[in-house]
């Protein structure tokens, strides 16, 4: 297949233009950035999103990886003087490299079989008179007489049946049409088993110690379990077929209806063959393709609920206390100001073996009160229940007192601990020991989630579902490509981002990112755009991806701080002369006003600025709200003053809650409970919710009802039908 067959493949799949297809490859292969393509190349891909262009990215490397395979193939069996026309055509027709190996699996270099051992004592012509079925009549023992070698290990006649059978074996397991017809109907008809190793054992597999399922229905969150207990050695799992239509199948394919006296011998070969050779390589196939598709569905899982996290609004312009709870060790205290400058720290001991509430009070109030603290963030770790009724009644104590309203959050510390102890924390804060630099990132995860999170390796963040059972590198990659999505869609500011943010920005490195962070230091702030050039080892291309995203709020151009993208400016500009709109923010929200005063049609004034007519959309946006922050317009943290106990729950209540993970059966949902409460997915809604992730997302603040609550478990239910 060449490139432009792939470009129709890939349309016909995707179900876009192949001139998508195509410009978005080519701005692949010439170093464009996924973020960058989707942003400011509209025009060349017809208006694709990331997604889009990602799932581009990931066919084409397929196809391509495949193509090279059949190549190596080809030459492999045209090397050993096997390639026939035929088997050519078929190579290259195929979509699918299991189709390929399939084909490629007779002439692929063998260990030693029980096959080639026999070739080896010289029964292979025996084996193909055998399967050449010609003989109506005569002795198969006289047949097999003839192959009684006592030096080659043949000394009997059932010796060279034997020998012969495996050779034949080997042959029908090693047939494409064969293997590919067994792994369909494995797939349609197949049920995976799981039994308890000893059902004695208490784990939290038991639900699978007697298990049975269709294949074709297994769910992806049952696959991983069922794979961990395996590993865990605590399952025996294996895939149980109907033998009698697969075998019939066979026995149709390789034994001549005009029938033979080799009839019965290739029978017992076709069984063995089935049993000893394809039945558990083709178990093997399924288990692996099961796999594969559950860590598939389980990373974009992890990778949805991360982008939600990542995305959820700062808490700007407040001053916030971070507490990282601990009992023995005590709590670590941290305030940061405003912009996430770190104040003064402490530790406190109000929980058990210490006790020192009164001490520990007195601490956090002499904090709240130097810096003005505004909110409280508390991590959700050991001891979190505890510090949140501490806090609750410190906050009433001061209400009481002062009439001075402070608020507590909860926040997902997950991470933190990674973080603490990371190179970047040691840079950031060389002075403090790693336990005090945990609480610091719980309260910057409060004032700018993404800015904080971004220092943390992705997979450390607990927003998944099986995590660490998946395959970690497309885990990794997905990951990387979320975190770097995210931090583009919103943008930074080039004059505080740290490293850790500006190197996910589109067309920079973590080496230009430094050099970035340095000309700040050496040079003062950046005034303008078009510094960025001066900065040691960012070329013009990375320029070009970068610009876009840096924005420089009090510089010497208002247009640098919109994601309208430098190479748009002269555009810019002439479109607001051209309706006598100032190059001032004050102005620019009349500009889409006056055009649709005029009746001005915007594909012809496209034309007139020479761009296109997505851009000079994306242009009018950026006008309307620069400086603009999508967070903003999402729930905002929900704060609370007071605590909430599992007794003071009954069924019906309506409470706000905090969506804090999203799996395949629900969401869990912070109320103010020690534990998460539970939305069922059957509780999402009055029809048949078959995605949750469509309904809820990590970060959203709602409103639930309480329909059973468990004391004994701590276990709450929630639904979302008010």
């Amino acid at each position: 297949m060449t490139e432009k067959d792939f470009y129709v493949k890939i349309a016909e799949e995707l179900q876009l233009k192949s001139f998508q297809v195509a410009n978005t490859v080519e701005l692949l292969d010439t170093g464009n950035t996924v973020p960058f393509i989707a942003r400011y190349r509209k025009e060349a891909t017809g208006l694709l999103d990331e997604e889009q262009i990602r799932a581009i990215e990931e066919r084409i490397k397929y196809l391509r990886a495949l193509q090279d395979r059949k190549e190596t193939i080809l030459k492999s069996i045209s090397d050993q003087g096997k390639l026939t026309p035929e088997l050519e055509s078929k190579i290259n027709a195929s979509l699918k490299l299991q189709e390929v190996e399939d084909l490629y699996l007779p002439y692929r270099p063998k260990k030693r079989t029980r096959a080639t051992v026999a070739k080896e004592k010289g029964l292979e012509p025996l084996a193909d008179t055998i399967l050449d079925q010609r003989l109506k009549s005569g002795s198969i023992s006289d047949i097999a007489g003839e192959y009684i070698n006592e030096e080659k290990g043949v000394k009997s006649i059932q010796d060279a049946i034997s020998g012969a059978q495996d050779i034949i074996a080997e042959i029908i397991s090693e047939n494409a049409d064969s293997r590919k017809y067994i792994r369909e109907i494995t797939q349609k008809t197949g049920v995976l088993v799981s039994k308890a190793k000893d059902p004695e054992a208490k784990s939290e597999y038991e639900l699978y110690y007697d298990f049975k399922e269709p294949v074709n229905r297994l769910v992806p969150h049952r696959i991983l379990a069922i794979n961990r207990g395996e590993k865990e050695s605590y399952l025996k799992v294996r895939i149980e077929v109907p033998l009698d239509p697969i075998v019939g199948r066979m026995e149709r394919q390789f034994i001549k209806p005009e029938g033979s006296i080799f009839s019965e011998l290739i029978k017992n070969a076709i069984l063995d063959a089935y049993k000893r050779l394809i039945s558990p390589s083709i178990e093997r196939e399924i288990r692996n393709l099961l796999t594969g598709k559950a860590d598939a569905h389980a990373i974009k899982v992890f990778a949805t609920n991360l982008r939600n996290l990542l995305l959820q609004p700062p808490l700007k312009e407040k001053v916030i206390m971070g507490i990282d709870p601990g009992f023995r060790t005590g709590c670590k205290v941290a305030v940061i100001d405003k912009t996430g400058k770190y104040l003064e720290g402490e530790t406190i001991y109000p929980h058990p073996p210490e006790n020192q509430v009164f001490e520990s009070k007195n601490t956090v109030r002499k904090l709240i009160d130097k810096y003005e603290v505004e909110v409280v963030a508390i991590g959700n770790g050991t001891a979190s229940r505890e510090t949140e009724i501490f806090i609750a009644e410190l906050i009433k104590e001061i209400k009481q007192s002062d009439d001075k309203e402070l608020y507590y959050i909860i926040v997902n510390e997950a991470g933190a601990s990674v973080y603490s102890a990371s190179k970047i924390a040691q840079k950031e804060f060389p002075d403090l020991d790693a336990s005090m630099r945990g609480n610091i990132s719980i309260a910057r995860r409060l004032l700018d989630p993404l800015a904080e999170l971004v220092k943390i390796d992705p997979k450390s963040i607990g927003v998944g579902l099986y995590q660490h059972d998946v395959d970690q590198h497309k885990l990794g990659e997905s990951l990387q490509g979320v975190v770097e999505s995210a931090v583009n869609l919103v943008g930074v500011d080039v004059n505080t981002a740290s490293i850790s943010l500006l190197k996910y920005i589109s067309g920079l490195t973590n080496k230009s990112a430094e050099n970035i962070v340095k000309y700040r230091e050496d040079k003062g702030i950046f005034r303008n755009r078009i510094q960025l050039t001066e900065v040691s080892g960012l070329g013009d291309v990375a320029y070009q991806q970068a610009a876009g995203f840096l924005r420089i709020p009090e510089g010497d151009n208002p247009l640098d701080n919109t994601p309208i993208h430098p190479e748009s400016y002269q555009a810019t500009r002439k479109l607001l002369q051209k309706f006598q709109v100032l190059d001032k923010r004050t102005e620019w929200q009349e500009l889409r006003s006056k055009i649709l005063t005029l009746n001005t049609n915007l594909e012809d004034l496209a034309d007139e600025l020479n761009i296109g007519t997505p851009t000079l959309e994306d242009i009018l946006i950026s006008l309307e709200k620069p400086g603009r922050d999508p967070r903003e317009e999402l729930s905002m943290p929900a704060l609370r003053t007071d605590i909430l106990k599992l007794e003071d729950l009954h069924q019906g209540m309506i409470l706000e809650g905090v969506i804090r993970n999203v799996v395949d059966f629900g969401a869990f949902v912070d109320i103010g409970l020690k534990r998460d409460g539970l939305i069922h997915i059957s509780e999402m809604g009055e029809k048949f919710v078959k995605n949750p992730y469509k309904i809820v997302s990590v970060g959203d603040v709602l409103k639930v009802k309480v329909i059973k609550i468990d004391i004994e478990k701590e276990r709450v239910n929630l639904s979302l039908k008010l």
